[in-house]
């Protein structure tokens, strides 16, 4: 039997985010934990197609069962809603019209992806299905991400990335660069999940709503704050960069930073990493990983990690 295994990693979005649409420099930072894809021959399948999603617990997402050429849905099971496997069937749609000939690459397979992150994370399930279809299709998972769920792309150039990158969108080329991130303070940055997801689109809308003029007036700043917090050599001077960073973002969207919001207490820095309000954020602080970890599991808050823990 045919087996073929594709890996894409999940990211977080350390500086410029909301910035990053408008051509802003961005430090993307991949992480330990991502998404397979395994595509193998099933003999029972006639003109047809069945995928299995799995979350990061190995229990089943959802199920669905594909009827070619057509990509009629035959039948699923276990989605959350029938949107998720539109979803999926647009996402199919969208790579056979970039390669006509994929549709016979679907034909008599069982198809199964795997989670290694809860998905309410935003470590990413959707852009880490893009790349794996762009790697098994060997389509332009750009082009994909354009014809599907449209963004900026850092999440889909950080989903091969070695380690952390550089992103600039720029035209139809976006440039990527590899970059070293291993401050000597990285022990005392930390993850923390909010325990809620936030929806990235959603979220942009609300950035939009300020006029671009002032959006664009804050762009070569942003970029200068995420090439500075690579050669920051203090955690002083890379608090002092988060802060600035977090000032901008609270001029653009009119809402309090997360460390007002919920921290206004704790004596680090807390900067949002992607949509403000949800998903994860970096946790600077000066004092043990212990204290730092306790004074958030007190406030109802589990999900933590250290550096070297979270990131690749």
């Amino acid at each position: 039997m045919n087996r073929t295994q594709y890996y894409a990693k999940g990211k977080v979005l350390l500086s410029a985010e909301y910035f990053v649409t408008e051509g802003a420099s961005a430090l993307a930072l991949p992480v330990k934990f991502g998404q397979r894809l395994i595509v193998e021959d099933h003999e029972g399948l006639k003109d047809e197609c069945i995928w299995r999603s799995y979350n990061a617990d190995n229990s089943l997402w959802f199920e669905v069962v594909f009827h070619l050429p057509g990509l009629e849905i035959k039948n699923f099971t276990n989605a959350d809603s029938a949107t998720v496997v539109d979803k999926l069937k647009d996402i199919l749609q969208a790579v056979v019209r970039l390669q006509s000939n994929f549709l016979q690459k679907l034909e008599g397979k069982q198809i199964t992806t795997q989670l290694e992150f809860p998905r309410d994370w935003g470590l990413g399930s959707s852009s880490t299905l893009i790349s794996l279809l762009s790697q098994w299709s060997h389509v332009s998972a750009y082009d994909l991400l354009e014809l599907s769920f449209k963004g900026s792309g850092y999440d889909i150039a950080a989903a091969t990335a070695e380690g952390p990158i550089i992103y600039r969108k720029w035209n139809a080329n976006p440039e990527v660069e590899l970059v070293h991130f291993f401050p000597s303070f990285h022990n005392q940055l930390f993850f923390l999940h909010l325990n809620q997801k936030q929806d990235s689109r959603e979220a942009l809308v609300n950035y939009q709503i300020c006029p671009i003029d002032t959006r664009r007036q804050h762009l070569n700043r942003i970029s200068q704050i995420t090439h500075n917090m690579l050669r920051a050599s203090f955690l002083s001077e890379f608090d002092e960069l988060i802060r600035e960073h977090e000032a901008i973002l609270v001029d653009i969207l009119k809402r309090p930073r997360v460390k007002d919001l919920y921290f206004s207490d704790f004596w680090g820095e807390i900067k949002s990493l992607g949509a403000w309000g949800g998903d994860f954020v970096l946790i600077s602080s000066n004092r043990t990983v212990e204290e730092t970890k306790n004074y958030f599991k007190e406030k109802g808050y589990s999900t933590f990690f250290t550096f070297e823990d979270f990131l690749r």
